[in-house]
């Protein structure tokens, strides 16, 4: 068995949730899509590949959750982390029915958000546009809706505001 962490404000030399972040990047049309796009919700930026084993697990629980909440309170944003052909990358989103948009980024060792050290990786960004979690790994459903809940629940709101908190979360327990 193994442990899933969520790494609330630690992560190298950066303040998390300290000041907004924001990004544009093609998606895979071509169109300019900005992270400052989708203020007012929850944003969970996954870094991925196609070439990545753990990646495609997590395809699934990704789209269950965009659906789930892209017309109220949160969307999900893949990143293609790979230069591939944009071709071959429509193929493969249709392919893998993932309804959330996707967008293009050439693998550098740290975006906008912060590192990416490897695949997958996943920024959660608050509504007001501040970093407030990173996971280095594969995330899931449940665990999105696990941490999404506990900042509804520190502020009793139903559109929790980022709080903060520099030490790590237990997501979930998960086996191989």
């Amino acid at each position: 068995m193994r442990l899933v962490f969520l790494l609330v404000g630690l992560f190298s030399c950066a303040a998390v949730g300290a000041d907004e972040v924001d990004f544009t990047l093609p998606d895979i049309n071509g169109n300019k899509v900005s992270l400052s796009d989708y203020r007012g919700k929850w944003v969970i930026v996954n870094y991925w590949a196609t070439w990545c084993p753990p990646c495609l697990d997590e395809i699934p629980d990704l789209v269950e959750f965009h659906e789930k909440h892209k017309d109220t309170d949160a969307v999900v944003l893949g990143v293609s982390f790979e230069e591939v052909n944009e071709d071959f990358l429509v193929d493969f989103v249709d392919s893998h029915f993932m309804s959330y948009p996707v967008l293009r980024m050439a693998p550098v060792p740290r975006t906008e958000l912060g590192p990416v050290m490897g695949l997958p990786t996943t920024y959660i960004i608050s509504p007001t546009g501040e970093r407030v979690a990173r996971q280095e790994g594969p995330i899931t459903s449940v665990a999105l809706e696990a941490f999404l809940e506990r900042k509804r629940t520190q502020l009793g709101t139903a559109q929790a505001a980022p709080v903060p908190v520099p030490v790590p979360i237990e997501l979930a327990a998960t086996t191989r």
